[in-house]
Formats: structure tokens, C-alpha cells, sequence
């Protein structure tokens, strides 16, 4: 009994001290990569097994006032991120047997205009429906407008290939997708998501980025201009705000990252259904199943993450299953280049 404890105390202990040797050189990364990329303001979390190990705040959420950036607390806008949020109420729809991923888009929104071809909700979630994307400076589009009226952005285009020939990745498709979770649910689309997927994962500072609200919580927006950080222009995202118009934290996102190594919210089918690559042209997979990319880890194990961008925002959301590790990395700055500093921080973790 004596010799469990002693072994239970150095492992404890040798734990705390793998802890603090990644803390330590994850912030000297940390440090180096905003001063790179200026960078305002950055929150990080990791979780492992369940448990955060580390989750820092860096720079500033309001250079102006100072304001420090805080993980528990800042707001940062998650943008495509939110595909992901919003593939999870969809699995919660299916567990409920009040959606099929399958069916036709027109079962659950009928007077959406017909196209050339018929298209199913697994399609437009997986990109490969044909739904276009932003055109120009829509993106930038400031007018406040409700899900449905948003749909008149783009629904009289033509779909761009025969759905499930191609891959193209949409933002407007899961606008759609909104539409699609309101008629299934016969619920507000933002009630449903904040009563079937943040309130139960205890996401308590996860909420739509509302143009006309002013949140305490929430960062300042920054871009790059001629190599100088200013302010980014205003932006209003609610009609776009399932597939990116999300506010979070990211230790939000690291306990809803978590959904999909021990899931609560849906079953472990759906779970399956949503990390399931889609496939094209007669099986060729896409590496994207429903609002989460699909890759393999240096050590052949599962990825599964989905990175945002947007006015004032670059963030990502990295999963691995199998380590039980999830990672959130919010920023207040557009067009951030990311790939070098995750995977210098992937060779840390991942042994």
C-alpha cells in the first residue's frame, strides 16, 4: 500500500514536471510567434485527458486601453470555427431523429430556389454541394440581416459543379445549414445552439458576435495595413453565424473540443458520422467529414481541427483523439500565419 502511494506521488510529481518543461518552451514559443506575426493579443489552451495543463492569456485584447487578454474571459471571434459548433447541433438533430444528413436540403427547406440538381445536407456540410462562397468584398458585408434574409446573398446563384463531384469550400452552405437546424428543430436557431450544445458543455461565454451589442467581454478587431496594426472595419456576422459568427474563449473551445473525444452531448454514431471523411469522384476522399478537417499526426494517429479567419480573427481548433489532446489558439488579427507555430507546438505534445 506504502509502495502505491510512493509510485502515485512520483508519478504526480513527474507529471507536474513534463507540465511545466511544455509551459515553459510553449511560451517561449508563444512569445517569439507573436512578435513575428505582431500580434495583439492571443489566448491558448490545452487540455490533456480532460484536463487543462495549460491556458494562458498574451498581449492585448484593447491595445488602446491596455486591456490584457484573458483565456477564461476574452471573447475573440472564432470565425470558421463555427462550423464546427454548428456540426454538433446537427448530430444532436440526428440523435433526436429530426434530421437526416442524407435528405434532400428541400425536405427541410422547401421554398430555398430549385437548382439544376438536388443536393443533401451531408453534401452542403461536407463542401461538396456546389454552394459557392464570398464573391468579392461580401465578406465585409456590414448589414445587420437574420439568417434567413442572409440566404438572399447568394441563393439565386447557379450551383458551381454536380454536387458530390467536387469539393468547394462554402461559408454560405452553412448559412444554410442554419436555416436547416431552425425548420428541423422548430426552434430559433441561436436558442437551439445555446440550449443543446453551450449550455450543456458549460460553454458559458460562447455567443453570437451581435453587431448592434456592445460586449465588455469581447476583443478589438485588428488587421494589417501596410505592415502597421490598426482597428478592422465593423462587420456583422449574425446571418453567417453558423458556418463563422461565433464569439468564444478559448477555453470554451477547448471543453467543447473535448465533445469529441468523450462526447456528452451526442452519440458516439454521430460522432463517427461527423469525423468520417466525404468522399468524391467515385470514392476519393475529401479529408473533410461534417465542419471538421481530417488529417493523421506525425505518428499516423487522428487530427482533427478546423481553423478560422476573419476581420480581426485567425484561430484554430486542434483534436487529437488519441492522445486525449485538444488545443485552442484564439488571436485577434487577421491573415495570421499559423502552420509553423502548431506544428513546433504539435512536436512538443506529441511525442
Amino acid at each position: 500500500m506504502k509502495l502505491d502511494v510512493k509510485l502515485l506521488i512520483l508519478f504526480i510529481s513527474f507529471s507536474s514536471l513534463l507540465n511545466a518543461q511544455f509551459q515553459k518552451e510553449a511560451t517561449k514559443l508563444t512569445i517569439s510567434f507573436m512578435e513575428e506575426q505582431k500580434i495583439p493579443g492571443l489566448s491558448i489552451t490545452v487540455s490533456q485527458k480532460g484536463k487543462i495543463i495549460w491556458s494562458e492569456g498574451f498581449g492585448y485584447s484593447d491595445v488602446t486601453m491596455n486591456k490584457k487578454v484573458s483565456p477564461k474571459n476574452t471573447q475573440f471571434r472564432i470565425a470558421s470555427i463555427s462550423k464546427t459548433l454548428t456540426a454538433v447541433a446537427l448530430a444532436k438533430l440526428v440523435d433526436d431523429n429530426k434530421l437526416n444528413l442524407n435528405h434532400s436540403l428541400y425536405k427541410y427547406v422547401p421554398n430555398f430556389p430549385k437548382k439544376k440538381h438536388d443536393f443533401t445536407i451531408r453534401q452542403i456540410a461536407g463542401h461538396t454541394a456546389g454552394i459557392r462562397h464570398y464573391n468579392g468584398n461580401e465578406f465585409l458585408i456590414n448589414n445587420k440581416m437574420s439568417i434567413i434574409k442572409g440566404l438572399d446573398v447568394f441563393k439565386d446563384s447557379e450551383l458551381l459543379f454536380k454536387p458530390g463531384t467536387k469539393f468547394k469550400y462554402s461559408t454560405y452552405g452553412w448559412n444554410l445549414l442554419s436555416v436547416v437546424i431552425q425548420n428541423a428543430s422548430n426552434r430559433d436557431f441561436f436558442d437551439f445552439m445555446d440550449a443543446e450544445v453551450f449550455q450543456p458543455l458549460k460553454m458559458n461565454k460562447t455567443t453570437v458576435d451581435a453587431s448592434d451589442k456592445e460586449n465588455v467581454n469581447s476583443t478589438q478587431f485588428y488587421v494589417k495595413r501596410k505592415g502597421k496594426v490598426v482597428l478592422g472595419p465593423k462587420v456583422s456576422n449574425e446571418f453567417k453565424a453558423a458556418g463563422g459568427g461565433f464569439l468564444s474563449t478559448s477555453e470554451d473551445l477547448v471543453l467543447f473540443g473535448n465533445e469529441f473525444i468523450t462526447p456528452q452531448v451526442i452519440s458516439t454514431n454521430s460522432l463517427s458520422e461527423l469525423t468520417t471523411s466525404n468522399k468524391i469522384n467515385e470514392g476519393k476522399k475529401t479529408k473533410y467529414g461534417i465542419g471538421i478537417s481530417i488529417r493523421k499526426t506525425k505518428n499516423n494517429t487522428l487530427k482533427l481541427s478546423h481553423s478560422g479567419g476573419g476581420v480581426g480573427a485567425s484561430s484554430m481548433l486542434l483534436i487529437y483523439p488519441k492522445e486525449e489532446i485538444v488545443i485552442s489558439i484564439l488571436t485577434n488579427l487577421s491573415r495570421v500565419k499559423m502552420r509553423d507555430y502548431i506544428k513546433e507546438l504539435e512536436n512538443l505534445l506529441i511525442r
